[in-house]
């Protein structure tokens, strides 16, 4: 079942931003705000994508990345 929210206080120069930003997106404030709040929910949060990108190990050196990049762009000019 949907659900309502009010958002309440918006200074006049912050709902004028979302104006224009729906009327750059072809919608009223409220689509507009409904479909950035449901981007939002279906993103993991801060903590979570962490949790998830921790778990991640990487075998790739600082030194290989370097020495990789000197390869493809070629020896360094010398000054």
């Amino acid at each position: 079942m949907p659900k309502t929210v009010q958002v309440r206080d918006l200074d006049d120069a912050t709902y004028l931003a979302l104006s224009r930003r729906a009327a750059e997106a072809g919608s009223s404030v409220p689509e507009f705000l409904r479909g950035e709040i449901e981007r939002i929910a279906t993103r993991p949060s801060i903590a979570a994508w962490l949790a998830r990108t921790e778990r991640r190990s990487s075998q790739v050196r600082g030194s290989d990345v370097v020495e990789s990049l000197d390869e493809t762009r070629g020896a360094w000019p010398k000054r």
